[in-house]
């Protein structure tokens, strides 16, 4: 190869060369395409010029350029280099030739052969590596290529387990690579492996769920996997692992529930889990040495190596996830799963980048790598075969794993043709799976009517969104600098009104949702500062912060909305001030089992509401119309406010709702007698509480009943 010229299809039949000097070829010698390095044709000269001391030369050929064929150029005195034939990827009818949509691309285990097909349509050859061993050499075989450039060969034998690569060679440049439909793996990607999953079936318990009926039913816990059992004063046995979060009969020190038998406890419906499919940048190998929450993704299709047991057996992390999921199921808790397919983690590095150059990732108008989503390796879910990744991806993790519903990362990114047929993948096999995700408007590079934002959540109606104004609003800003409504900040009494009814009310802003089961009610995930800390920059007794931390917890569940925690958020856990600790380890993120003892009267406040909650039931549509015609507020002194409902599901009538979110304490006459449902205990288990006359401590919200004899 002569690293002086260059060459590079530009369209079907144009070939551009360009020779790195001022030093023309001779004028009689011509520049040649070798085909498969047996056939030599002369291309026609169209234009010569000059750009930066380079000569290009502008060719054409009658020569059907054929992808799968090994194409060189070659001028004599300078040498044969190959024919880049990566730009064809833009050519407009590439996806309509080559875009494949069988389902059995990766390796498909039989017993008595496996079959492995690769899409790979610019590829003048691919090879498959295999091995049973990872300390074994790789024996190589060549594949076949097929129609719509994939790459297919079936093993005679019993492949089951065997570790596997594929050595493609893309305009003369040949890479090994794992398979980007692989289903297992070896430590740190290192290898795919074949996996029968026949006899790793393990009964997930689905049968245990109770079905969601209505979606606002849903009360969602987001936490990561490490974070949540690492913590060394429990007796959880597999700290940090699949194993961990599936333990029964756990403890903190002074003997309260810890891990499962804790969410078990709060009586969450679903536990949103940070990534477990596998990412980058954790040794699997030395996990204590690294920490990453998992936004890097590698594999979608195989679990995270470093919440195994055994990293480097492909099964130890199917089987121990799937004993995962199968044991909350089996306590009536639904699995979110948090997926990325905003990016990956550098796409030159990449498994798409190696196997189908120049296809899988999202251009600006110049040509560069998208970077809409601040990490440089954008994906550009409108081609199809990235679609088609998108949405294999997700129903295979739905009928192997069990996963019940997905959060999606930077969900603004994706084009809503994509979100809309991945909503109803979904749909078909789990017509009560959740569906949300983030939808900031940030991608520059799609046009704005195609973006799956709050913006547009009206061409995606059955897709939840993160309601950062419902976020400022009842807590104040993310980095703490102001107070919110319940913090204490009157001067958001208005714009409570309108988040309390899910956003979805034309009332003092333009309405965000058109249906209440589209606002995911949160006021801190796993980015940012917890609320503790968020609270406490504006607030240093620690009592008043608590109180607030309470009442925000009741009025998340009380809202028109599906309500959201993270982990510890209600207990007043804290990241020691600091704002995005991705990568910052256990001291700043682990779930703090001590604090939770120490302050055991807040999580069982938290498991007290949930269980009113639940005790909710809507029987009706939510419509804006409905919220508008049964919601009523009436100001109070000092910036309180009073909601009238006439219906609180199908339990409760004419309910009332008090807010005190000041520092002082306020008495209030209501007009009649009143049952307590909940005071700053929690829930009142019985209806002996009679009022008419309330006393509301600061920073508190209480609900009461009209007497039923009223």
């Amino acid at each position: 190869m002569n690293s002086f010229v260059s060459a590079k299809l530009y369209e079907n039949n144009i070939i551009k060369v360009m020779i790195f000097s001022e030093i023309e070829k001779l004028e009689n010698e011509p520049i040649l395409l070798v085909i498969n390095n047996d056939t030599f044709v002369k291309l026609d000269i169209i234009k010569c010029s000059f750009l930066n001391g380079n000569v290009i030369y502008e060719c054409h050929t009658d020569v059907k350029i054929k992808l799968g064929n090994s194409y060189y150029i070659s001028i004599k005195d300078f040498g044969t280099v190959p024919l880049n034939v990566n730009d064809c990827t833009d050519f407009k009818d590439f996806d309509e030739k080559y875009a494949y949509y069988g389902d059995d691309l990766g390796a498909t285990y039989f017993k008595d052969h496996t079959e492995f097909k690769l899409w790979a349509p610019l590829a003048s050859k691919v090879v498959l590596l295999v091995r049973k061993n990872l300390e074994d050499k790789f024996e190589s075989f060549v594949m076949d290529r097929l129609e719509r450039g994939v790459y297919s060969i079936s093993l005679k034998g019993d492949y089951d387990g065997y570790f596997y690569r594929y050595k493609i060679t893309n305009s003369g440049l040949t890479f090994v690579t794992t398979d980007p439909y692989g289903k297992g793996s070896s430590a740190n990607g290192k290898d795919s492996a074949v996996i029968n999953f026949d006899k790793i079936h393990i009964d997930l318990n689905n049968d245990k769920l109770p079905i969601l009926n209505n979606e606002l039913d849903a009360i969602v816990y987001e936490l990561h996997i490490r974070d949540f059992t690492i913590d060394k004063s429990t007796t959880i046995e597999n700290k940090g692992k699949y194993l961990g979060l599936a333990e029964e009969g756990r403890k903190t020190k002074q003997g309260n529930p810890a891990g499962l038998d804790y969410l078990k406890m709060l009586g969450v419906t679903h536990v949103q889990i940070l990534p477990m499919y596998d990412y980058k940048t954790v040794d699997e190998l030395n996990t204590d040495k690294t920490y990453n929450w998992g936004y890097d993704p590698q594999q979608y299709f195989t679990p995270e190596g470093g919440y195994s047991l055994h990293p480097n057996d492909p099964y130890s992390r199917i089987i121990e996830l799937k004993t995962m999921v199968a044991n909350l199921h089996k306590n009536g808790i639904k699995v979110n799963m948090d997926v990325v397919f905003n990016h990956v983690y550098d796409y030159h590095n990449n498994v798409f980048e190696k196997v189908v150059p120049n296809y899988y990732f999202r251009k600006t108008k110049n040509g560069r790598i998208s970077n809409d989503s601040f990490c440089g390796d954008d994906l550009d879910s409108k081609r199809p075969m990235v679609r088609k990744m998108i949405i294999d991806a997700l129903t295979f993790w739905m009928k192997e794993y069990g996963i019940d519903g997905y959060r999606f990362d930077l969900l603004g990114l994706m084009d809503i043709e994509t979100a809309n047929l991945a909503y109803n993948a979904i749909k078909n096999i789990k017509s009560d799976a959740m569906v949300y995700g983030e939808g900031w408007d940030m991608a520059h590079s799609l046009n704005p009517s195609e973006r799956t934002t709050f913006l547009n959540a009206s061409k995606v109606k059955g897709i939840g969104f993160f309601n950062d104004s419902f976020r400022d609003i009842i807590k104040g800003n993310n980095n703490g600098t102001t107070k919110g409504y319940l913090a204490g900040n009157i001067d958001y009494l208005e714009g409570f009104k309108f988040s309390f009814m899910g956003s979805v009310v034309d009332y003092c802003f333009c309405k965000k949702f058109d249906n209440v089961y589209q606002s995911i009610n949160y006021v801190e995930c796993h980015d940012n500062y917890t609320l503790f800390d968020c609270l406490s920059k504006n607030n240093k007794n620690v009592d008043e912060v608590l109180r607030i931390i309470k009442t925000i917890s009741l009025i998340i569940l009380l809202s028109y909305g599906i309500s959201f925690y993270h982990a510890g958020q209600e207990i007043g856990l804290s990241k020691k001030n600091e704002d995005n600790t991705y990568n910052m380890g256990d001291k700043y993120n682990m779930f703090d089992y001590s604090m939770l003892d120490e302050r055991f009267n807040m999580a069982l406040f938290m498991s007290s509401i949930i269980r009113f909650k639940k005790t909710i039931h809507y029987t009706h549509k939510l419509t804006s119309k409905y919220i508008s015609n049964n919601v009523y507020f009436i100001n109070l002194d000092n910036g309180g406010l009073m909601i009238k409902l006439k219906e609180l599901g199908d339990k409760y009538k004419d309910v009332i709702i008090i807010i005190n979110p000041t520092p002082k304490a306020i008495k209030l006459e209501l007009e009649g007698y009143y049952s307590g449902l909940v005071l700053n205990a929690g829930m009142i288990e019985t209806s002996s509480l009679i009022v008419k006359t309330v006393f509301m401590n600061p920073y508190e919200v209480n609900v009461f009943a009209k007497k039923e004899d009223e």
